[in-house]
C-alpha cells in the first residue's frame, strides 16, 4: 500500500466512540431487562459480563507498560530549563493535591455510591486492603510498593513500583550524551506510539464491554446502580467546577490577568478540549490562546501549556480518586484515611503522561483500584458515563495548564 493512501475506515470506526457507548448502553439495558424479567439462570445473566471481563483484562494488561513508557517519554522529552522550573513544579503538585482533596471531599459529602441498594452488591463492613502496619498504613503501603525486581511491578500491576522504575530510568536517560539520548528518545517515542495504537484497538471494543457489563448488572440487580451513577456524575461535575473556581480565584488574586479575560480568551481551547477529549491535541491551541488572546508572556505560555501539560492532569487525578471512593461506597466497603491517602498517591502518579490520550483514564483507573484492593470488574460500570466525564476532566486538565501559565506570569502585565 502506498504510504500516501490512508486505510479505509468502516462505519463502526467512523462513528464517534461516545455514540457507540450510548448504543451499547441501550442494548445492554434491553438485554438485562429481558434476563431480569425472565428470571434467567445465573450462568446466562453472567454471560454478557464475561465479554466485559475480557476487555477489562486487556486494558489491565496494557496499563503498566503504558504508564512506564508514558512517564519515560515525558521525562526524556521535557525541556526543563530556567529558574521558573521549581515554581512550576510547586504549582503542579499544589494544583493536583487540591484537585484530589476536592474530589475526596465531594465524594465523602455527597456519597453517590450510597444512592443504590447496596445489599444487592454484597456489602461488607470490612475495609478494602486492610493493613496492620502499626497505625501507619500510608507509609507501610508505600514501602510495600518499592519493587524488589524490575519486572515484578509490571506483572503485579503495581503502579507505584512502575512509576519508581520509570522515574529512575527517565532521569538516567537524560544524563546520556546528546547522540545517545537522541537515540533513546526515538526508541521510547516509537514504543509509546506502538502501545498507543494497541490501546486504541482495545478501546474500539469498549462499547461491547459496556453492553456486557450493563446487561449483567441490570439482569442481576435491576436499574438500582444507575441511580448511583447519576449521583456520581453529578458529584464529579460539582468537584470539577470547584476546581475550576479554585483556578480562577488563584488567577484573580496572584496574577495580572482577570478571570473573565481567561474564560473569554480560552474559549477555543475549551471547546477543542471537550470535543477532542485530548489535552495533547489541544496543546497548540492552548498555547496560541494564552499568547494571542490572553496576552501571557511567551516563556510563561510555553512552560505552562507545552511543558506543564505533560504533568498537570488535575481533572484525571480528581476523577480517579472519586471513582475509587464511589465503588467502595457502592460495595459498602470503607476506605480509611490511610487508604484514601494511598488513592491520592496512586491517582497522581497514574495520571502522569496519560491524560493526553483519549480514554487513557480507563486504563490507569485499573491501577488505582488495584492499589486499594477494589474489584476491577466494576470499572465496566463506570464506562457507561466515562465518555462524558472524560471530556469534562480534559477541560479541567487544560485549564490547569492555563492556571500555571498565568501564575508564572506574575502580577506585572507585560508591555505591549
Amino acid at each position: 500500500m502506498s504510504p500516501h493512501v490512508k486505510p479505509q475506515r468502516n462505519w463502526y470506526t467512523q462513528t464517534p466512540l461516545y455514540l457507540r457507548i450510548i448504543v451499547g448502553l441501550l442494548i445492554g439495558s434491553a438485554i438485562g431487562s429481558a434476563l431480569h424479567a425472565s428470571d434467567a439462570a445465573p450462568q446466562y445473566i453472567a454471560l454478557p459480563g464475561m465479554i466485559a471481563g475480557l476487555i477489562l483484562k486487556l486494558l489491565g494488561a496494557l496499563a503498566p507498560p503504558l504508564i512506564l513508557i508514558a512517564v519515560l517519554d515525558t521525562l526524556i522529552k521535557a525541556q526543563l530549563a530556567g529558574g521558573v522550573v521549581p515554581r512550576m513544579i510547586f504549582l503542579l503538585i499544589l494544583n493536583t493535591l487540591v484537585a484530589i482533596g476536592i474530589g475526596l471531599l465531594v465524594a465523602n459529602v455527597i456519597q453517590p455510591g450510597t444512592w443504590a441498594d447496596r445489599t444487592a452488591f454484597h456489602a461488607t463492613s470490612q475495609p478494602v486492603g486492610a493493613t496492620d502496619a502499626g497505625g501507619y498504613p500510608p507509609l507501610s503501603s508505600l514501602l510495600d510498593n518499592i519493587p524488589d525486581s524490575l519486572l515484578r511491578p509490571l506483572v503485579d500491576n503495581n503502579v507505584l513500583g512502575v512509576i519508581l522504575i520509570a522515574a529512575g530510568f527517565g532521569v538516567a536517560l537524560r544524563r546520556l550524551e546528546p547522540d545517545d539520548r537522541q537515540v533513546a528518545e526515538q526508541m521510547v517515542g516509537v514504543a509509546f506510539k506502538a502501545i498507543t495504537i494497541v490501546l486504541h484497538w482495545v478501546i474500539e471494543l469498549v462499547p461491547f464491554g459496556v453492553m456486557g457489563i450493563v446487561a449483567t448488572e441490570v439482569g442481576t440487580h435491576g436499574f438500582g446502580a444507575f441511580k448511583a451513577l447519576f449521583a456520581f456524575v453529578f458529584a464529579v461535575v460539582v468537584a470539577l467546577l470547584l476546581q475550576l473556581i479554585y483556578y480562577l480565584t488563584r488567577i484573580a488574586i496572584h496574577t495580572w490577568v482577570s478571570p473573565r479575560a481567561v474564560l473569554v480568551g480560552m474559549t477555543d481551547a475549551i471547546i477543542m478540549a471537550f470535543s477532542t477529549d485530548s489535552s495533547t491535541a489541544t496543546m497548540p491551541v492552548t498555547y496560541q490562546c494564552l499568547k494571542n488572546n490572553v496576552g501571557i508572556r511567551d516563556e510563561s505560555a510555553r512552560m505552562g501549556a507545552l511543558v506543564g501539560t505533560n504533568f498537570n492532569n488535575d481533572g484525571t487525578a480528581l476523577y480517579e480518586a472519586m471513582a475509587a471512593l464511589f465503588i467502595s461506597q457502592l460495595l459498602g466497603r470503607h476506605l480509611n484515611l490511610g487508604q484514601q491517602i494511598l488513592v491520592v498517591l496512586t491517582s497522581i502518579v497514574a495520571s502522569v503522561g496519560a491524560a493526553g490520550i483519549p480514554e487513557a483514564g480507563i486504563v490507569t483507573m485499573a491501577l488505582v483500584f488495584s492499589a486499594v484492593g477494589l474489584p476491577k470488574e466494576y470499572i465496566g460500570l463506570l464506562l457507561t458515563v466515562d465518555w462524558f466525564l472524560d471530556r469534562c476532566r480534559t477541560v479541567v486538565n487544560m485549564m490547569g495548564d492555563v492556571n500555571v501559565s498565568c501564575m508564572l506570569d506574575g502580577k506585572i502585565r507585560p508591555a505591549l
